[in-house]
């Protein structure tokens, strides 16, 4: 083999074949390798059978001498404007990557493929795209192995049509409700966050797709609940509470991170060197891509002056490999030409990408096999989807009203917004279903309770002041021997909305929406009329089962307190309607933890569980100082007792760096009639040390499921990292202190002991 043609040479490693391809590369064709400036939902036309490449595609392909990566091919939802009569389906989707493929293959001087990305913050985006329940959803399931297998199914979907990358939501934490993008979290704590993020990365990674975890880093802060604002944060915080998930992803494999839109302390993170290179890359091993996050390379401008070259060489130098359809690093010839970034910058990123390049094995095999797709959207096939949405059903409150009688012939009013409205459970970044894809609650009660009289009442929309629908909302009730009142949220794209350049909901248009990218509230409390609604609900006297669908916890005091049972489920999913109706009847245990404190008010925000000891949390003059319902709740139909037998109540700093954990040994007995899950949790609380300690941390738990009598043996380990802290040199490490232990099951303290840590 020539010496010229090494990169060819599959006998090479991935980074050998990358080195020797790179200096062969013109300025610009490097510029193209780390470009990803199309929308690749409008890289082509279909019509019917045929798929055409868009010019705007083939001329971003001829400009650049190739194409970094395609962002998008498959993605189907209202802004996209892709749906069952334009979009990509079938064979049709794997024709359109192949024109794609060989179309830049033919444009490249030296044969180089493209990437493909392709987002997946709880299944795929296209149409017959898997879904999942909402992050926050999987987060109240407390079971990350359920949330790996569900990925595992994503995943393989998105291996079958061709795509590398997996843009998954994993790393926000959820600090403040208000916030639009509440439902992409797994919850409010940074251990839970990290275990279910490392399951979504293992279910991925196993079906051969690439993860890029988003977003980096503490994008979840907020300032004030408003999108991309401001995290006023100090080092300690954003290491203790936004960096762990982002950890846990790296040691499970993640190959690409997006930076997020935020700023810390001044410094937005497209452009923070030391959060990108010091703390991500030197602190926390991570080796693989960077990913912009969509047109926020241009945000930098309030560095530049809107300077376009500046933007990109600032995003470059921080540490940002790959674009997102911005228009700065389009820029990079200009930067470097100028002197704003060198070329040998530049080259580290584009060595990346083609190392990822031939690791994928796309040069050896760019195209897909032109065949049938799986079907993925059948529950009986792949009931990951299902099983994740029985499970993260959270049972907060039981007057003895539940679980319902299958058998007896009952007259139930299903009344609410969300009774009947599949898109509601679905969460943002979903596609179009097909006809038959899916069940409402209304549908999945009337499956469920066949001798019933079911009968369905809307009462009023999610967001609009109309209440011209409560009278016969309210007439329907006193008609019936049981109400199951349905409300909550919607971040649905598709009752009508206008679209940013980055494809976020614009605020001040008419929507249908109270959740969602773009859609951030000053008021939890749930919107439009809907708690006229279920005042004049309870005005019938009738007893009242509340099921609350949302992307965020509301405020619903008066609703919890009125209500005979009430069941939160966050975006379910779209076989959410069957798994909530499994749980009104008994046919599914309600095991479900709350991943998220449910505050009594707006102003009672924060209301996270893990505030630190230097001040009296939530104590106001005009307010209890508890959440209404606590992070970690969720009540069962059976009973569980937990005994509890700790191991020697001291450990020294030596042996937990030699490897060795203090375990909490815990028999769990399920005393009740019915079979059911129950959630072991330990936390700890530090009382003393250098520096104020959280009055709880979570730092193991495990979830069981147990027969009637049956008795399961559960170990949950404090190892090094779990005893350490950021001390005041800013170190990792465990220090001399004295710590509190507390097991709870769902939520229910059962024991609490001490652990000594000693020099």
């Amino acid at each position: 083999m020539k010496t010229e043609e090494r990169f060819k040479d599959s006998a090479l490693s991935p980074k050998e074949r990358a080195e020797d391809l790179l200096p062969r590369l013109t300025l610009r064709e490097k510029v193209g390798q780390v470009n990803q400036k199309l929308y690749g939902f409008q890289s082509y036309t279909c019509n019917g059978e045929h798929v055409e490449l868009a010019d705007s595609f083939k001329e971003e392909v001829e400009k650049w001498g190739g194409l970094g990566v395609l962002y998008g091919l498959y993605r189907a939802d209202p802004w996209a404007n892709k749906d069952y009569t334009t979009g990509l389906t079938g064979v049709n989707a794997i024709r359109a990557y192949n024109l794609a493929q060989h179309y830049v293959l033919e444009h490249s001087r030296f044969g180089i493929p493209m990437l493909m990305s392709s987002e997946c913050p709880h299944g795929h985006q296209a149409l017959d795209g898997y879904l999942l329940p909402v992050n926050l959803g999987m987060g109240a399931a407390w079971n990350p192995k359920l949330v790996e297998e569900g990925f595992k199914v994503v995943g393989e979907q998105q291996k079958e049509m061709g795509v590398d990358f997996a843009l998954v939501s994993m790393l926000d934490i959820l600090r403040d409700p208000r916030w639009g993008r509440s439902e992409e979290c797994y919850g409010e704590d940074p251990y839970l966050c990290g275990q279910n993020a490392a399951a979504a990365v293992k279910g991925c990674a196993s079906a051969g797709l690439e993860v890029v975890a988003k977003h980096f880093c503490a994008q979840g802060e907020t300032t004030g609940g408003v999108n991309a604002s401001a995290a006023r944060i100090g080092e300690r915080e954003l290491r203790e509470i936004h960096l762990p998930a982002m950890k846990e992803a790296v040691k499970a494999g993640a190959t690409g991170v997006m930076a997020a839109y935020n700023e810390i302390d001044g410094v937005p993170c497209h452009a923070n060197e030391w959060l990108l290179k010091d703390v991500l890359r030197e602190g926390l091993g991570f080796d693989g891509i960077v990913m912009a996050d969509g047109v926020a390379i241009d945000r930098l401008a309030m560095l530049t002056g809107n300077d376009k070259a500046a933007n990109g060489a600032y995003a470059l130098n921080a540490g940002v490999d790959v674009s997102l359809w911005d228009d700065s690093f389009p820029h990079l010839e200009e930067a470097v030409e100028r002197g704003l970034v060198s070329e040998e910058t530049l080259d580290k990123a584009v060595l990346r990408v083609l190392e990822l390049k031939f690791a994928r094995g796309l040069f050896e095999h760019p195209y897909l096999e032109e065949k049938p797709l799986t079907e993925y959207n059948v529950p009986k096939t792949f009931p990951q989807s299902l099983e994740i949405a029985r499970q993260s059903a959270v049972l907060l409150k039981n007057n003895g009203v539940l679980p319902l009688k299958k058998e007896k012939k009952l007259r139930i009013a299903v009344i609410g917004p969300n009774a009947d409205a599949l898109y509601q459970q679905l969460g943002d970044y979903t596609p179009p279903l097909r006809d038959g894809v899916g069940v409402t609650v209304l549908d999945g009660i009337r499956n469920e309770f066949k001798n019933a009289d079911v009968r369905y009442a809307l009462g009023c929309t999610i967001c609009d002041d109309d209440t011209s629908g409560i009278a016969e909302a309210e007439k329907l009730a006193e008609e019936s021997d049981l109400v199951i009142l349905a409300l909550g949220g919607s971040s649905s794209r598709f009752a009508g909305a206008e679209f940013d350049t980055n494809g976020a909901a614009i605020v001040g248009t008419k929507l249908q929406m109270d959740c969602g990218e773009g859609v951030d509230t000053s008021d939890v409390r749930l919107p439009g009329a809907q708690n006229e609604l279920a005042n004049a609900v309870f005005e019938s006297g009738k007893p009242v089962v509340t099921v609350l669908i949302s992307g965020r916890p509301h405020a619903i005091p008066e609703i919890a307190e009125k209500s005979d049972a009430v069941l939160w489920s966050f975006y379910p999913g779209p076989w959410g309607g069957t798994a909530i109706a499994e749980v009104l009847s008994g046919a599914a245990d309600p095991c479900g933890c709350l991943p998220v404190s449910v505050p009594r008010t707006t102003g009672q925000l924060p209301v996270y569980y893990n505030a630190r000891a230097s001040y009296d949390v939530m104590r106001y003059r005009d307010l209890e100082n508890t959440p209404l319902y606590p992070f970690g709740f969720g009540l069962h139909y059976t009973t569980f007792k937990t005994t509890v037998k700790d191991g020697t109540p001291e450990i020294s700093i030596a042996a937990l760096e030699n490897g060795k954990a203090h375990t909490v040994t815990c028999e769990v007995e399920n005393t009740g009639s019915t079979a059911g899950h129950a959630t072991v949790q330990l936390y700890i609380q530090g009382v003393s040390g250098t520096i104020v300690r959280r009055v709880r941390e979570l730092k193991a738990f495990e979830k069981v499921y147990l027969q009637p009598g049956e008795k399961k043996t559960v170990e949950l380990k404090l190892d090094c990292d779990a005893l350490s802290i950021w001390n005041r040199k800013m170190q990792f490490a465990p220090e001399e202190s004295k710590v509190e232990l507390y097991v709870e099951e769902s939520g229910s303290k059962v024991w609490n002991g001490e652990l000594k840590i000693t020099k």
